[in-house]
C-alpha cells in the first residue's frame, strides 16, 4: 500500500470517530501547551536578568575584598582595597575608566520629610563606569573629591519621597544629622542587580569616608575596560597588581575577588536555565499521560477493528500494510494535538505576561521541539498497538463479530 493510500485510511478512520479522536489528543494538547508556557517564562526571566546584569555597565570588571590572606572563613566585612589600589589600576593598559566606592546605610531627611537610604561614596568616573546619567543637575569633581564637599546627587526615588513639591537642585538635605547640598539628580534606572541606584545618594568618597562613616578603605573598584576583546588580559593585569600592591607571597591566596560581566551572566543563565529545565520537566509530564491515552484509545481501537483488519489481510494488505496504518494514525492524533498546543502555549505565554506582568519571550526552538516530541510520542507509544494489529491471524480475525 503506497503512503498516500494509508493516510488517507488512517485519516477516514479518526474522521469517523471524531470525539474520541479529539479525547485522544487532548492530553497532548495541554502537554505541549505546558511546555512551552514554561519555556517562554524561563526565557524571558533569563533575559531580564541578564538585561539587568548588562545595565549595570559595559565591559565592567568588580574588585571586591576577601580575606584570602588568613585562609580562614570568607566574610564581606574584610577591608583590603585601598584609593591607591584604585589610582594604581588606572595605569592598566585597556582600562577606560575605575571607580572606587565604599557603601553605607543611613537617613536622609529634608524637612518632615525623611527616608532611609543607600548612601554611596564615589568618584566622578562612577556614573561612566555604572552606566548611569544625570537626569538633572552636575556630578561631581576632582575639587568635590579633594576638599570633602559635601554635595550629593540623589536617585529618583529620593527625589520623589524628600522633594515632593520642589526642584531638589540647590536644596540642602541632612544625612546622619549633616548636611549636604543637593546638585544632581540621576535619571531613572530602575532596579539594577541586588541593589538600585533609584534609591541611592551619591556623595564624593572622601567625604563619606572623613565626614560620613570614619573609614579608609572601600568596599569595591568597578574597572571600565575599553573593548570587550581586552577583559581577560585587563583581569589578569588586575589581579598582578593587587598581588604585588598586598605583598601576597606565591603561596598565599588572594585577599580580593574580581567577578566579570560575563562570568555572572554565565552563572545566573545557568541558573535560570536550571530553573527552566526542572520547570519544564515538570510540565513534560503531561506528555507522558498524552502518550499513555494515545495507546489506550489505539489498543482499543485494534479491538474494535479486528474484522476490518482481518478483511484487509484477506484481501492481501501485508503485517507491515497493517502495522504503518495504526502508525501513521497514532501519529496524525499527537501531531494535530502538538499544533493546537503549540498554538495555546503561544497564547498561554502572552496571557501570563499580560496579567502576571511576567516577561515572557516563547524561544525559536519551540515549534520544531513541539512537532519533534509529538511524532516522537505518536511512534512511541504507537508501535505498541501497530504491532498488535499486525500480528493478527487473519483467520480468527474474520470469525470476530
Amino acid at each position: 500500500m503506497m503512503i498516500g493510500e494509508t493516510v488517507r485510511t488512517a485519516w477516514r478512520s479518526l474522521s469517523s470517530n471524531r470525539m474520541r479522536t479529539a479525547l485522544t489528543g487532548l492530553g497532548m494538547v495541554i502537554g505541549v501547551a505546558a511546555v512551552v508556557a514554561v519555556l517562554s517564562v524561563g526565557e524571558g526571566a533569563k533575559d531580564q536578568v541578564e538585561g539587568r546584569i548588562r545595565s549595570l555597565g559595559s565591559n565592567l570588571l568588580t574588585v571586591r575584598p576577601e580575606s584570602g590572606r588568613s585562609g580562614g572563613v570568607r566574610s564581606g566585612s574584610v577591608q583590603t582595597l585601598t584609593l591607591g589600589d584604585a589610582e594604581a589600576l588606572r595605569q592598566i593598559p585597556g582600562v577606560l575608566a575605575v571607580s572606587p566606592e565604599v557603601g553605607g546605610n543611613a537617613q536622609v531627611r529634608y524637612r518632615e520629610q525623611n527616608q532611609s537610604a543607600q548612601i554611596m561614596g564615589v568618584m566622578p568616573d562612577y556614573l561612566q563606569v555604572r552606566a548611569l546619567e544625570l537626569g538633572q543637575g552636575l556630578g561631581f569633581t576632582e575639587l568635590d573629591i579633594r576638599e570633602r564637599q559635601r554635595v550629593a546627587i540623589i536617585g529618583t526615588r529620593i527625589a520623589e519621597t524628600l522633594f515632593p513639591n520642589e526642584s531638589p537642585l540647590g536644596q540642602r538635605m541632612q544625612i546622619k544629622g549633616i548636611a549636604f547640598r543637593v546638585i544632581g539628580v540621576l535619571a531613572e534606572k530602575g532596579d539594577s542587580g541586588f541593589t538600585s541606584p533609584d534609591e541611592m545618594v551619591l556623595v564624593p568618597i572622601t567625604t563619606h569616608q572623613g565626614v560620613l562613616f570614619g573609614q579608609d578603605r572601600v568596599s569595591s573598584i568597578g574597572i571600565a575596560v575599553m573593548t570587550e576583546e581586552e577583559m581577560a588580559a585587563v583581569q589578569a593585569a588586575t589581579a598582578q597588581l593587587l598581588r604585588l600592591r598586598h605583598e601576597l607571597r606565591d603561596d598565599e591566596e588572594d585577599d580580593f575577588q574580581i567577578r566579570s560581566q560575563t562570568e555572572m551572566l554565565a552563572t545566573l543563565g545557568a541558573i535560570t536555565g536550571t530553573f527552566t529545565a526542572l520547570l519544564g520537566s515538570v510540565a513534560a509530564v503531561s506528555l507522558l499521560v498524552g502518550g499513555i491515552g494515545i495507546m489506550n484509545i489505539m489498543l482499543v481501537s485494534v479491538r474494535e477493528r479486528t474484522r476490518e483488519i482481518g478483511v484487509r489481510m484477506a484481501v492481501g494488505a501485508r503485517r507491515r500494510d497493517v502495522l504503518l496504518q495504526f502508525l501513521v494514525e497514532s501519529v496524525v492524533v499527537s501531531l494535530f494535538g502538538g499544533l493546537l498546543g503549540l498554538g495555546l502555549g503561544f497564547g498561554a505565554a502572552a496571557l501570563i505576561a499580560k496579567l502576571g506582568g511576567w516577561p515572557t519571550i516563547v524561544p525559536s526552538y519551540a515549534i520544531m521541539l513541539s512537532l519533534c516530541v509529538s511524532i516522537a510520542v505518536g511512534l512511541l507509544f504507537g508501535v505498541g498497538p501497530a504491532r498488535r494489529a499486525a500480528r493478527m491471524d487473519p483467520v480468527e480475525a474474520l470469525r470476530q463479530e
